[in-house]
This record gives C-alpha cells, structure tokens and sequence, in this order.
C-alpha cells in the first residue's frame, strides 16, 4: 500500500514563519511536522510515500531526499507555487500512487491515528467496490458544527441521523474517487466526497486520540508542547 501526504499549502495563517519555511517542515519537538507521519508510516509498514508540494517545495525535496533517513522511499509530486488544492493534487499524483487504494495524509495535522488500520480499509474498499474511508474526529473550537456525519453502521453523509464530527484530514482512497478530476488543475476534494456519500460509497471511523490541526502559531506551539518528549 502507498500513502501520499499533502505538503502543498501556503500556510497564510503560519506567517511570518512560512514566508521563508514551507509548513511541513516546521519542528514540531525533536522532528519537522512531516517527519512525525513518514516515522508512523514507516512503522506501519507503508514505505512507499509520495509528497506533493508547492509553495517553497525544493525545501521540502532537500530536507527529505529520497525518504532513507526515514526507512521510506518518497517520490515528489511538484505543483508549482500555487498548488492544486487537494483533489487536484492527488489527481496530479495518481500514476506515482497506482491503480489500488492508497491512503492520504494532511501534513498539516498531528495525531497518532492507526495507520495501519489503513491497509484493513484498503481491503474493505477493495473488497466492496466503495470508493472512500475517512477518519472524523470530536469537532474542536475552530469548527464546533463538523463536517460529516458518522451514522451507527459506519456509514458517513453530508447531514442526516448520526453524530456530526470533523474530518480529520486522513483518509482511504479508490483511484475511481478521482476519475472525473483533471490532472494540474486545482480541484476541491469536498465536492468529490458528498458526491461519493450521496452513492453510499463513504464510510468512517471515529479517532478519540491525539488529533491537533496545527493551522496556527497557537497550535503549533501546543503540538510542540505534545511532542517535546517523543522519541521514535
């Protein structure tokens, strides 16, 4: 199984310490941000990485080469400065990903969500011609009404009976998800999904672990504060 982590954002909310760093490789304790996902993929055993990137991306290139350091082999999806939001870039990135399920990281996010429980969802979807599993998480201050919700047989719609949570940004994708989507060109994957629930072809599990959207200078010293003592 590949995973692909989105390192393509400006960070516009992260300034001044983005003009010059591109997010993804803001420290965060004794790692940059992206580090703490291609460490917990590696454990997982899924070594095959792609990143996309834009904004300040030869940064991110350098910093990581080809994944050694990290016991992965990382290939690079470049987008050019502007980047392709996030359907846009997966869609740009789908001959390094392959034809079977593949799971998509934000970079942007710190959580000890099971990675590998991903290659038990690759499975199912496989197995059940469904196109999308997502992680949702309790909705924090910053999105108190959610994004989805996750009914009792796991099944996940834009609104209806269920628990309205916040998509964590970490999912399971069928290729066939993004089959409409044109390559470079910038592409919403929201759009993608309520389409996909509106089929029956999502489904979600609930994360009630460590979940924080480092979006902010806040948050970025409280996921600093989290991870001061982690060692991999």
């Amino acid at each position: 199984m590949k995973a692909m982590i989105l390192a393509a954002g400006r960070g516009e909310r992260m300034r001044p310490l983005t003009d010059h760093c591109p997010k993804p490789l803001l420290a965060v304790g004794s790692e940059p941000l992206i580090g703490h996902h291609l460490r917990r993929l590696q454990a997982a055993g899924i070594t095959e990485v792609v990143i996309n990137h834009a904004w300040l991306g030869a940064q991110i290139e350098a910093r990581l080469g080809d994944g050694a350091d990290y016991g992965v082999h990382i290939r690079y999806s470049p987008e050019g400065a502007q980047g392709l939001e996030t359907a846009g870039g997966i869609a740009t990135a789908l001959p390094l990903l392959g034809e079977a399920p593949f799971l998509v990281v934000n970079g942007d996010v710190l959580t000890d969500i099971d990675f590998q429980a991903a290659l038990a969802q690759a499975a199912r979807l496989s197995a059940a011609g469904t196109l999308a599993h997502l992680w949702l998480v309790a909705n924090p201050p910053h999105n108190p009404g959610g994004d989805f919700v996750l009914a009792a047989d796991g099944a996940v719609s834009s609104a209806g009976a269920g628990i309205a949570l916040t998509f964590s940004g970490i999912g399971v994708y069928h290729p066939q998800l993004f089959a409409d989507t044109a390559p470079h060109q910038a592409a919403k994957l929201a759009p993608l999904l309520r389409t996909a629930m509106q089929q029956g072809q999502v489904s979600g599990s609930e994360h009630r672990g460590l979940w924080l959207d480092v979006g902010t200078v806040e948050r970025l010293q409280q996921a600093n504060e989290l991870a001061a003592d982690w060692r991999y």
